[in-house]
């Protein structure tokens, strides 16, 4: 399978591409709109602000990953690029996300445990997933994130922390983690390993 990998300057490359390769992938890392038109699967990392996302927006790329996802390529977003798929994100209100989710996503309330959270925590598959298949209850990754995605019926993991939140998302042939698989040992790879094995849809 190829893989073409985002880049829009905000992601952890080398850490996706050195895991996406452990899996048997190729990749394809781009930063323009032309390998997205032929891509056979999607992967979008990111780290960072929110607002960096508008990168996408004035790239074109934006545009070219709404066609494909059309079209029925399976495209996974991870950490930020997970956040990106939802209509946006209080952390930079004036900058949309792609909008295939309506819901938006908001910082944890810091109360008595700090914010961002960050370090090895549990997943909870609620759902039938293709993205999770094999992965037992409780089993760990690793999450660095601030902002999270609130629970909805395209939930496919939930994780708590200060609040349950949406750690994995799910809808047809678009998918999303708030962990990051690269970083998330036997269980992230098992992860990606099952991104590759999803069929396009209708192509």
């Amino acid at each position: 399978m190829r893989v073409t990998v985002i880049d829009y300057k905000a992601g952890n490359l080398t850490s996706v591409l050195k895991s996406l390769h452990h899996v048997g992938a190729e990749t394809v890392v781009t930063d323009v709109p032309g390998p997205v038109e032929s891509a056979e699967c999607i992967v979008l990392p990111g780290v960072g602000h929110f607002q960096a996302t508008e990168r996408l927006d004035s790239t074109g790329l934006t545009a070219a990953i709404r066609a494909a996802i059309a079209r029925g390529v399976p495209f996974l977003g991870i950490c930020v690029g997970m956040q990106w798929l939802y209509s946006g994100s209080s952390e930079a209100p004036a900058q949309p996300g792609l909008g295939h989710f309506v819901q938006s996503c908001s910082r944890f309330l810091e109360g008595e445990e700090k914010v961002p959270h960050v370090g090895w925590n549990s997943l909870e598959v609620t759902k039938g997933s293709r993205l999770l298949a094999g992965v037992a209850p409780g089993e760990f990754v690793y999450f660095t994130h601030s902002y999270k995605a609130p629970l909805t019926a395209d939930t496919a993991a939930v994780t708590h922390y200060i609040e349950d939140f949406a750690s994995a998302v799910e809808r047809g042939n678009v998918f999303g983690v708030q962990f990051h698989p690269e970083k998330s040992g036997e269980t992230g790879l098992k992860i990606l390993k099952n991104f590759l094995s999803v069929k396009p849809e209708g192509i």
